[in-house]
């Protein structure tokens, strides 16, 4: 019983606690509810007062960015404005331009109509006072129209014959400037490529002696074996007190040469009397002969001459023994052959004839002692008998202008013969003409004002001239060589070229104390 009290109990009080509990919890949702809406209120008028504000930021933001476009568009409108006024000016000021090229364009058509009509009107008093004119002069002369025209065409023609005549004189002077410089160009490239030996030969030859008892044997008893070597050979012989040696004196190269080989074939052989001397001197001559033929071969072969008769080449050999001023004349022939070849290859030419010609055109000087005439008309003359080319006869006969010549290769002869002759070193002068040139050379400069010294070196072919420093300027320092080159030109005969070097030294002394 009491179980089901205290049961009962129990239950009772759990359901009153629960009734409770729900009653509290009712009480505490509620106010949860309550809070909860008051939080809600709350968040909501946030809410609102936030979304305000954002608004108002909003509206704030897109008025700013209005007003920006605004600006921008004024700003771009303004722009625009502006460009279109420009534009506006530009195409006022272009329309006034053309309307000024308009007008002038106008002015100048109506100027070219007036002018225009005033030509046709001069026109016409042309022509009316062409016919008058022509009238007149038919009533004058008697003349036809065409006899009119005919020597109106004669004055014409003598017109431009005279420009023709100045055109052709202004045409062959470049044209000779010109030849006068490819000349220059030619002669200097074969002079360069024709290295040719200075003057050296003499009168007179030595031969050496073993020693000076060889002389008396020479001379021997009362002078028999030199007079007897002096008569077969033709040359002197000068026995001084020269030691050991005899000097063989004679103007003929060709006996010297037979007296120098007999001498020394005597001295050899130490056997020295009169039928010695004959038998000694007869091979000396053969042995002459054979060098002379050796020589000629030598000649030919060193110039590629061809086809020369025999006889030729043996007179061109004897040339080795003889002299023109002191210049070896096979050695000058060989060295105009040379030259003659090489310009005719630079112009183009027949260099076979040059050198052939250039070779034979001294052939006279091999005979000129024993044949009377010039060499030219002697070496003309050989040519002739062996029946050598016209072109070579005719540039032998004219390398001296004895005749004119008919060929270029002749020019080329004269030119090679030339330069060979007059290079320097090529001929030997005397003693007395080349001091009294020296002293020439002096005396012309000295002979100018503010000259102080003057030397003439080189052997005749430079000047050298010291000037007064406080008398001759720089300036007229070239005026002074020019005028002492110029003096020595037309005073003085010499080959090949002189150098005028003018000096001015101006020296400054000070002492350091």
């Amino acid at each position: 019983m009491n179980i089901i009290v205290i049961v009962a109990a129990v239950l009772i009080s759990l359901a009153i606690g629960a009734v409770g509990g729900i009653i509290y919890r009712k009480k505490i949702a509620e106010s949860k509810v309550g809070n909860a809406e008051e939080e809600a209120k709350r968040i909501v008028n946030m809410a609102k007062i936030e979304s305000e504000n954002l608004k108002k930021e909003e509206i704030i933001k897109a008025k700013e960015e209005i007003m920006a476009s605004r600006k921008e568009l004024d700003q771009e409108i303004k722009e625009r404005r502006g460009e279109i006024q420009r534009q506006e000016t530009r195409l006022i000021q272009k329309e006034e331009n053309l309307d000024k090229r308009s007008e002038n364009f106008e002015r100048k058509e109506r100027d070219l109509d007036k002018q225009f009509e005033e030509l046709e009107k001069q026109k016409q008093d042309v022509e009316q006072m062409y016919s008058e004119e022509l009238n007149k002069l038919q009533e004058i002369a008697s003349l036809t129209q065409e006899q009119a025209k005919t020597i109106l065409l004669q004055e014409v023609e003598k017109n431009i014959t005279a420009e023709k005549a100045e055109l052709i004189r202004e045409s062959a002077r470049k044209v000779k400037e010109e030849s006068i410089k490819n000349a220059k160009e030619v002669l200097t490239y074969a002079v360069q490529k024709c290295a040719a030996d200075h003057s050296q030969e003499t009168t007179v030859s030595i031969v050496a002696l073993p020693s000076d008892d060889m002389k008396g044997r020479i001379i021997g008893r009362e002078g028999r074996n030199i007079k007897t070597i002096e008569t077969l050979t033709g040359v002197d012989l000068i026995i001084d007190d020269t030691p050991e040696a005899v000097v063989l004196s004679g103007f003929d190269p060709l006996r010297r040469e037979v007296a120098k080989i007999t001498l020394e074939k005597l001295i050899e052989d130490g056997r020295i009397h009169p039928a010695k001397i004959e038998e000694t001197v007869e091979k000396a001559k053969q042995e002459l002969a054979e060098t002379i033929k050796e020589e000629g071969e030598r000649a030919v072969l060193e110039t590629g001459v061809i086809g020369l008769h025999p006889d030729i080449v043996k007179l061109i050999g004897k040339l080795k023994y003889r002299t023109s001023y002191g210049q070896n004349v096979l050695n000058h022939s060989i060295e105009v052959s040379n030259l003659a070849r090489i310009m005719a290859e630079e112009l183009g030419l027949d260099a076979k004839l040059a050198r052939r010609a250039g070779l034979l055109h001294d052939i006279g000087k091999a005979l000129d002692h024993d044949m009377e005439g010039t060499h030219v008309e002697i070496g003309v003359e050989i040519l002739k008998k062996y029946k050598e080319n016209p072109a070579v006869i005719n540039a032998v006969e004219a390398h001296h202008e004895d005749v004119e010549p008919q060929t270029l290769e002749a020019v080329l002869i004269q030119a090679a013969d030339a330069i060979s002759a007059s290079r320097p070193g090529a001929r030997r002068e005397t003693l007395e003409a080349y001091i009294k040139r020296l002293q020439n050379l002096e005396e012309i400069a000295d002979s100018f004002e503010g000259v102080e010294k003057s030397f003439a070196i080189q052997a005749g072919r430079e000047v050298r001239i010291i000037v007064k420093p406080d008398k001759i300027s720089d300036d007229q320092m070239t005026i002074l060589s020019k005028d002492v080159a110029k003096r020595i030109e037309s005073e003085m005969d010499y080959p090949g070229q002189i150098k005028v070097n003018v000096i001015r030294e101006t020296r400054v002394v000070d002492y350091a104390k």
